[in-house]
């Protein structure tokens, strides 16, 4: 990825296993469908699906101040989850680069791959 605007939108999958093991108050979205989710997830993270947007974004207004790491598969639409959301005046919102599936290689062996 070259443009500097997008890899400023990501954060590496050891930097969001260190916020969940030192207990950071951010959201973990996954924006995968359902059947997805089904398949292999996070158990911390709520998910929300970007084929919901825009008209789920009001159930993240709560959040609109604090950190949300955005999930998908392989980080293709959480990255895009993730600039619509700052585009909408979300302004710590990132992209989990690799998504789940790079979660399950570096992370979590158990975690089901598809």
């Amino acid at each position: 990825m070259n443009d500097p605007s997008l890899s400023s939108l990501e954060i590496g999958c050891g930097k969001v296993k260190a916020k969940l093991d030192a207990g950071d108050d951010f959201l973990l979205l996954d924006c995968r469908e359902q059947e997805e989710y089904e398949i292999s997830r996070l158990d911390t993270a709520r998910l929300l699906p970007m084929s919901t947007f825009p008209g789920s974004v009001q159930e993240l207004e709560p959040f609109r101040d604090r950190q949300i790491v955005v999930h998908c598969h392989h980080g293709m639409r959480s990255l895009q989850v993730a600039a619509w959301l700052r585009q909408q005046g979300f302004p710590h919102v990132w992209s989990m680069a690799g998504g789940i599936d790079a979660w399950a290689q570096t992370i979590d062996p158990k975690i089901p791959r598809y």
